[in-house]
């Protein structure tokens, strides 16, 4: 049973993070002092715990750092009207080691202090690593060391673009089903981990713990790694590239074409589609014309990359809701399922939207890339977080034909339709657009 509530969660890039629920029940009981923005919209605020609040013993192990001040942190945050702690769970500190050798004690801690505050929880299961994206170097952490492993004997494990260069901060969707990793699959490998959490934290989901998002690519968005700015390949507002040629990926695509009757569709991907940092108009895949992406052949490579992503969401809700049912159906103590997506707004006033279909968004001019992964949601009952809401059109250079507010309003709409909940965060720190956020994009 869902909420009836709508989520938003401010960002601060250094030091605390900020989160902000928008409860669209008048009646939602908390202890906590909040934000009134009308007679019926109240704002609970939660914190979002950073990443360099672990780092590594001398055993390799993660701990928490400088309990006694977070304690006191914690504490005081309560009694500044804080609602909750939004807290990754990191399969590559759980199961850090070796396949099944599931070790929750820093979480356990970290909850019983938490808990011992006051402050309710919001998890987020990080089945992918940040070591392209923390500066911190104790803050890293990479995918299960025994996935490492198997990584360097056989790279196709992850996302590659055309060059061969891969991108190791997660799993590719190509080996959702192939029992790579000690006999499981992928799929299996985020089952077990769920499954195992859920017995582990049983008491406390649904009363300290109140929302779960799962993750489902790249920062735990569900999308390909088209935009690679942790290495330097890309950079704003190159259109990204394809990423869909690791040997399982290409496997899939050559059987997808031969059921089309177009087995030379399966050799490759568009090879006219540029590279990382090229603009859409020097780029013939996306503009109109004979072999774009308006093409037959243009079509069927776009639906079946994206269809790859929906159906990969799809299985991993489906195991999700499916493990946390009777925590969302209980009356007195709800649960929340929540999945994110990237915001991909560069390019979006283009006929051909290149940044969002290299991702993995088939949204076009012509076409809503939004409405099937809204189904998927629906269909699980889970709620959409996204990011960018305190961006205005006007702040984006004219030049690169952004536009978030059309955007957001394109996801808003189509989530109204499908009736899911939608959350959000921002993604730069400021605090001039806090009304914006609240008041604009969001009601």
């Amino acid at each position: 049973m869902l909420r009836n509530k709508t989520c938003l969660t401010l960002v601060a890039m250094k030091g605390l993070h900020k989160r902000l629920g928008l409860s669209l029940d008048a009646r939602e009981k908390s202890s906590s002092r909040l934000f009134v923005l009308s007679k019926h919209k109240r704002v609970p605020i939660f914190v979002m715990m950073p990443i360099d609040s672990f780092c590594t013993d001398t055993s390799g192990d993660m701990k928490i750092r400088k309990i006694k001040a977070l304690t006191i942190s914690l504490k005081a945050l309560k009694l500044a009207g804080v609602y909750g702690i939004a807290v990754e769970v990191w399969w590559g500190i759980v199961e850090r080691t070796s396949p099944f050798a599931y070790n929750w004690s820093l979480y356990e801690e970290l909850f019983k202090l938490i808990s011992d505050s006051g402050l309710k929880l919001h998890i987020a299961l990080a089945f992918h690593s940040n070591m392209h994206l923390s500066s911190a170097v104790q803050a890293r952490v990479s995918l299960p060391l025994w996935i490492v492993e198997i990584g360097r004997h056989n790279k196709d494990i992850y996302y590659q673009d055309r060059n061969g260069l891969s991108n190791d901060d997660y799993l590719t969707l190509g080996v959702d089903q192939h029992p790579l990793f000690c006999g499981r699959t992928a799929l299996q490998c985020y089952e077990d981990f769920m499954s195992n959490f859920v017995n582990k934290f049983e008491v406390l989901i649904g009363t300290l713990i109140e929302e779960v998002s799962v993750g489902l690519g790249p920062c735990g968005e569900l999308r390909y790694p088209a935009h690679p700015f942790g290495d330097g390949r890309w950079r704003f507002p190159g259109i990204g590239e394809f990423q869909c040629y690791d040997k399982y990926m290409m496997e899939d695509l050559k059987m997808a074409a031969y059921q089309e009757g177009k087995p030379q569709w399966g050799n490759t991907g568009p090879q006219n589609a540029g590279y990382y940092n090229s603009f859409p108009s020097e780029v013939p895949f996306f503009v109109e014309g004979h072999d774009s992406f308006l093409s037959d052949y243009g079509h069927f490579f776009l639906e079946w990359y994206s269809s790859k992503l929906i159906r990969h969401a799809d299985v991993i809700l489906a195991k999700a809701a499916s493990i946390l049912e009777k925590y969302q159906e209980n009356e007195q103590n709800t649960l929340l399922l929540v999945a994110k997506i990237g915001i991909i707004y560069w390019w979006y006033q283009t006929v051909s939207h290149p940044a969002e279909l290299t991702a993995g968004y088939y949204n076009t001019a012509v076409r809503d890339g939004y409405d099937p992964l809204a189904s998927v949601l629906s269909r699980h009952g889970a709620a959409l977080q996204i990011s960018c809401f305190e961006i205005r059109d006007n702040e984006t250079p004219e030049t690169y034909l952004c536009s978030p507010e059309r955007l957001l309003q394109q996801i808003r709409t189509v989530s109204k339709k499908k009736i899911i909940h939608l959350t959000g965060r921002n993604s730069y720190e400021r605090f001039d657009k806090v009304n914006m956020i609240l008041s604009g994009n969001i009601s």
